[in-house]
């Protein structure tokens, strides 16, 4: 069975140079081949959205097309580390037909979200559990070629809701799993731990999900968090001057942010900051 661990990274951001690193260890691990798109296939025109888009998001819709080769694709949000301890996902998620995801519904409040898409594309017998909708989070994906989920997602679909609705990726692939009546699961939340479930014992995850601030004090805080989390991982198994290099870079990019945003000297931005956060 040929299987693929697909993601999008583009730039040289160190968060994403790190993901990539946990995600060539996991390929290894677990037979796949790792796919990495540094370029966007599926233009969108992004133009006064509502709320918050990005046309790198249809970037998703490749995974159809690696299905066309590969048995199962694994999708995964370039925010996300992998841990070296993490489970062969493929092997405990085993039904082909099914979309496997993380159900956030079971948390996070996603009524608005989905009567955003219904309103935009018509009204869905949307499922419910524990009196919430079923709403999964589009960072981590593992579907087989058997599974129509992205032989029925379109980009002109996608065209109609991106400037109208929150997470139009997201809240569209929902939208066309229940329109369709396609079989789909979560993950357990081990695979997509994000901070929505707090900070204690993240680390012991397999895949680590730093959507939003990702278990820092803010979001632009974010790669620092993340480097530091790699660093204590991928210890002894990712080269000391590689790890300090990415974390010198996260750094540094973190300062560039600063520098631009408090009307203060930069030395003392800089050393304001070496002495509050923990790097």
């Amino acid at each position: 069975m040929k299987k693929a661990i697909f993601t999008l990274a583009i730039g040289d951001n160190p968060m994403y140079q790190a993901a990539i690193l946990s995600f060539k260890h996991y390929a290894e691990k677990v037979g796949a081949d790792l796919i990495i798109s540094d370029q966007l296939h599926y233009p969108i025109k992004i133009e006064n959205p509502t709320y918050n888009a990005s046309p790198a998001w249809t970037e998703k819709l490749r995974i159809g097309e690696l299905l066309e080769t590969y048995d199962r694709v694994l999708y995964v949000d370039a925010d996300v580390l992998i841990t070296p301890h993490a489970r062969n996902v493929f092997d405990l998620y085993t039904d082909l037909q099914t979309a496997y995801w993380f159900d956030e519904g079971i948390i996070q409040e996603r009524e608005q979200d989905v009567a955003m898409v219904c309103d935009a594309l018509g009204k869905v017998d949307w499922p419910l559990k524990s009196n919430r909708p079923i709403y999964y989070n589009a960072g981590i994906i593992l579907t087989s070629s058997q599974c129509p989920l992205f032989k029925k997602t379109t980009l002109d679909d996608l065209h109609k809701v991106c400037n109208k609705i929150t997470h139009y990726d997201q809240s569209y692939f929902n939208y066309t799993l229940h329109k369709n009546g396609i079989a789909h699961s979560s993950f357990d939340k081990a695979f997509n731990r994000m901070d929505m479930f707090g900070k204690e014992g993240y680390l012991d995850a397999d895949f680590i999900h730093y959507a939003g601030k990702g278990y820092a004090k803010n979001s632009r805080r974010r790669d620092i968090q993340f480097l530091k989390d790699f660093a204590q991982l991928y210890k002894g198994l990712v080269s000391e001057s590689e790890i300090e290099q990415l974390k010198d870079k996260a750094w540094d990019n973190f300062l560039s942010t600063v520098y631009a945003k408090y009307p203060l000297p930069n030395w003392l931005i800089e050393l304001c900051s070496e002495r509050c956060i923990d790097r």
